[in-house]
């Protein structure tokens, strides 16, 4: 007799998404599947409306990554209409995009992971949450809090709101930023920055406590997919689409070539497509995006302190492309680092409160662009075409839940492999502390 495992909804995500694990009578994994039970439509949606209309209308798709789908589709209607922005409005961008990648990290690892790390997978589910955290780590508690407000707060000051941004606009921003709210978040900065490093410290025990799961269970070669600077310099606002092979050989391409690099699979059993490296065909080119796939692109980070933990992760995990799906955490936390080591640097560049922030001669036109950043959840592509009126006529639509589809499936099979055929969670997950002591390994 087989048995079957459904979990619909599954919790802890930002989207609609369920999963089926299959077990013939000898329990061996037969199917395992991550499908998309819903679509959105969203890529019909702004058919038919005016281009500078679709950033307001696109960040709905996804509440933790509105902010990337503010900016990508304004890159989109800028690259379709040959306008370039003033210095200032860039920075002021990048500066919103890292607000948004800071407080959406530390939400992740702090709310949606650290549970589980913190008392062991085996927990009673009713202990592993944020709210269990707080009560036996209140100190961290406090400080997790602090992050996260901070990062929103500086998201909503700069974007008209923390979850629907309304500030980009073809050609630039609407309005520049005050330096008194620019004041406001420059004095607690250093704290935000030590904040960071404790983070880095906390994250660093996880890792040593759970170095068994991390170098065995889930550990998938695949093909990644990433943004960088063409130089190789990791970044979220700005660069060149990468891929890497399973064995590291890295190729860079224009953002508007992604068609000639990337495909999309219909699959029976999902709304979403399965996305793969077109060259090498389905399944063998299914790749990943996220953290992990961005610091497996990256030749280096930006800022120096999170460079220096990219080279302790590299170190490690015994080289510069890493497979472990549990370091996709550890990735997290560089991306944290460097994002907040971003904000601490604008915050002090002075062109962050000009007011040289529009480019005023924007004219619709007919023509098609490409504007592409990297969400926290992963790479985020936006195709539009307009007329000569500045009406969108066609749109296509590429981000990071769509991209991550097949590997995500891919990590799945391997992974219940593991766990319903090797017993590996009976072998490699350490043991950690009694809850009813209140405490975790931490202390």
């Amino acid at each position: 007799m087989t048995k079957t495992y459904e979990i619909d909804p599954i919790t802890r995500l930002e989207g609609h998404g369920g999963l089926i694990v299959k077990l013939d009578d000898k329990g061996k994994v037969m199917d395992v599947q991550f499908n998309v039970g819903s679509t959105r439509f969203f890529e019909k949606f702004v058919v038919g409306r005016y281009m500078e209309h679709i950033p307001r209308i696109t960040p709905r798709i996804c509440g933790i990554c509105s902010i990337p789908h503010h900016l990508t589709p304004v890159k989109a209607v800028e690259d379709a209409w040959g306008v370039q922005i003033p210095k200032p409005a860039h920075k002021l961008r990048q500066l919103l995009m890292n607000a948004k990648q800071f407080s959406s990290h530390v939400l992740h690892f702090y709310a949606l992971a650290a549970p589980d790390f913190l008392y062991g997978p085996f927990a009673p589910p009713v202990k592993r949450n944020l709210v269990q955290v707080m009560k036996d780590l209140p100190e961290v508690g406090k400080m997790v809090m602090k992050m996260m407000d901070y990062g929103q707060k500086m998201c909503a000051s700069i974007g008209g709101k923390s979850v629907h941004p309304v500030v980009a606009i073809p050609g630039g921003m609407k309005n520049a930023w005050p330096e008194t709210e620019r004041d406001k978040f420059i004095k607690n900065i250093d704290q935000m920055v030590e904040f960071t490093k404790k983070t880095v410290d906390i994250a660093h025990k996880i890792v040593d406590a759970y170095w068994g799961v991390i170098s065995n269970v889930g550990v998938v070669p695949t093909w990644y997919v990433g943004m960088c600077l063409p130089d190789g310099t990791h970044d979220i606002y700005d660069g060149v689409l990468r891929t890497v092979s399973p064995n590291g050989v890295k190729k860079d391409y224009a953002p508007k070539d992604y068609l000639d690099v990337i495909a999309e699979k219909v699959v029976k059993t999902s709304y979403g497509t399965h996305t793969y490296i077109k060259e090498v065909g389905y399944p063998d080119g299914i790749y990943r995006v996220g953290p992990l796939g961005m610091t497996n692109a990256a030749d280096r980070m930006a800022t120096p302190i999170a460079d220096g933990v990219l080279k302790q992760m590299e170190e490690k995990c015994g080289g510069t492309t890493i497979h472990n799906t549990f370091a996709y955490h550890w990735a997290r936390i560089i991306e944290m680092v460097e994002a907040i080591e971003t904000i601490a640097t604008l915050l002090n560049d002075p062109e962050i409160v000009s007011t040289d922030i529009k480019t005023m001669d924007v004219q619709p036109k007919a023509g098609r662009g490409v504007g592409m950043t990297e969400g926290p959840r992963g790479n985020m592509i936006y195709d539009l075409t307009s007329d000569e009126k500045g009406i969108c006529t066609a749109a296509n639509l590429m981000v990071a839940t769509n991209h991550n589809l097949g590997g995500i499936n891919k990590s799945l099979m391997h992974v219940a492999k593991q766990i319903f055929e090797q017993n590996a969670l009976d072998i490699v997950v350490p043991t950690l502390p009694k809850i009813e002591e209140g405490k975790t390994f931490l202390g």
